[in-house]
C-alpha cells in the first residue's frame, strides 16, 4: 500500500497582482502568479479579478482561500508547483 502525504499551505502572503508567496507543510516554499486562473473567468473568479480582493486570500483548513469561499487544492497546487520548479528548500534560502 502506498501512503500519500497529504500537503497544506501553511502560510500565504500576497505579493501584489495576482501573486502569491506560499509556504507548505513539508517546509518548501515558492511563488506563483495566478492571472492565468483568474483569467479564467466565472462567477467564483470574478471578484479575484480586482488584486485588492485577490490579496485577501487566508487559509482555511490547509488551502488558500477567499472570502467569496474560492480556494485552491493545496496538493494539485504543489505539484503543479513543483513540476513547474517553482518551489524551494526553506533550509536552502
Amino acid at each position: 500500500m502506498t501512503e500519500l502525504t497529504l500537503i497544506k499551505v501553511t502560510k500565504v502572503e500576497a505579493e501584489g497582482g495576482h501573486r502569491l508567496r506560499l509556504s507548505f507543510s513539508d517546509g518548501r516554499f515558492g511563488e506563483r502568479d495566478f492571472a492565468d486562473i483568474v483569467a479564467a473567468g466565472g462567477p467564483m473568479l470574478e471578484p479575484l479579478c480586482d488584486p485588492a480582493y485577490f490579496a485577501r486570500v487566508f487559509i482555511e483548513f490547509g488551502a488558500p482561500t477567499w472570502p467569496n469561499g474560492y480556494d485552491l487544492a493545496p496538493n494539485a497546487l504543489y505539484a503543479e508547483m513543483a513540476d513547474a520548479g517553482l518551489l524551494r528548500d526553506a533550509a536552502v534560502v
